[in-house]
């Protein structure tokens, strides 16, 4: 007794690969014995692999026992070394690798192996639980990372993954797979009161991923938050793709709401997934040649064609060719969408 406790003490210290090639040597070689001593009871390895392992598994089917003294002895010796105390061993083993599987997840420390996923970096928890709550009600496949300083994931859903560090580093940010993903979000830090300090670390942050795109010859698509508009021609300079003025979109949202009362309705369906008619991309159809071609149908179909993905202007410009590759918006519900795609 004091001998088999001190060999699973020790079995307990090793890795779960090391023991599961151990558990596959001792199966087949208890096969191998099996056989050898009863011939007849198991003609064939195969069925002397199947006894062993219904028996260190404790399930018994009762098809196959043996017969023989020195076959019941092999058994109960079989049974209780390994069926019962080995098989324990590799059950806690898989329990426990998954539990520092989760842990490991929850505290950012495993990196990120899939693509064509949602980078946000920074923010608070409120504003980030809102952002992944829109993007997972618009691609109900979609992955998103997370990249924060904290110790642990500020949003759990099973798409979402977290990587803990400083956004600002490089091997953080290839943590997070950053050369596959669909496009960067950098957020602004709210902790930091002045505008010109936040705006800072969003730049050094954005410049660290146009870095990574331009020495890897990647084209990531970033997304930066801003707090002054008077920082934009700093972010143009460091390639950021799109900006997103924070406090002085919020001022100039409430200034169109006193104007045009109600507008703030419209807005709050653009701006969410979730709410009446919604803002979805779609490609040039190949017999559309004008925006007024496209405009027309898209109409018939339950549609309205607002933008060529750089101005609000297709209606003055509807006589215009539409180019190759261009990016169209429309507004409508998500099944005129899905008729539209089709």
């Amino acid at each position: 007794m004091w001998i088999l406790q001190r060999i699973f003490s020790k079995l307990l210290k090793i890795s779960l690969l090391k023991i599961l090639l151990i558990s596959v040597a001792v199966i087949l070689f208890s096969s191998f014995i099996i056989k050898t001593l009863e011939p007849e009871t198991f003609p064939r390895f195969m069925d002397a692999l199947w006894w062993t392992m219904t028996t260190v598994v404790t399930v018994g089917y009762g098809d196959y026992s043996p017969s023989s003294d020195p076959g019941r002895i092999f058994t109960m010796v079989l049974l209780y070394t390994f069926g019962i105390g080995a098989m324990g061993v590799i059950i806690g083993k898989i329990f426990e690798s998954l539990t520092l599987y989760r842990k490991m997840k929850e505290e950012g420390k495993l990196a990120y192996k899939g693509k064509d996923h949602y980078i946000l970096i920074g923010s608070s928890r409120d504003k980030l639980r809102n952002v992944v709550e829109e993007i997972l009600a618009a691609n109900k496949k979609c992955e998103i990372v997370i990249v924060d300083h904290s110790n642990e994931s500020p949003v759990l859903h099973d798409r979402v993954h977290f990587v803990s560090g400083n956004p600002a580093e490089e091997e953080v940010l290839m943590q997070a797979n950053i050369l596959e993903s669909k496009s960067v979000a950098v957020f602004t830090d709210d902790r930091i009161e002045l505008p010109e300090y936040a705006d800072g670390k969003t730049l050094l942050i954005s410049s660290r991923v146009e870095h990574i795109s331009k020495h890897y010859q990647k084209n990531l698509y970033t997304i930066a938050e801003i707090m002054k508009e008077k920082h934009i021609a700093l972010f143009e300079h460091a390639n950021v793709d799109e900006f997103i003025l924070s406090n002085e979109s919020v001022s100039k949202l409430m200034a169109q709401a006193a104007i045009y009362p109600g507008s703030s309705r419209l807005f709050k369906q653009l701006l969410s997934n979730t709410d009446g008619e919604n803002l979805y991309e779609i490609g040039k159809k190949p017999h559309w040649n004008t925006y007024k071609e496209a405009a027309m149908e898209l109409f018939d179909l339950g549609a309205t064609l607002i933008s060529d993905g750089h101005a609000l202007d297709v209606a003055r410009r509807h006589n215009e060719k539409i180019p190759d590759g261009a990016k169209m918006f429309v507004i409508c519900d998500e099944d005129t969408f899905k008729k539209i795609c089709s």
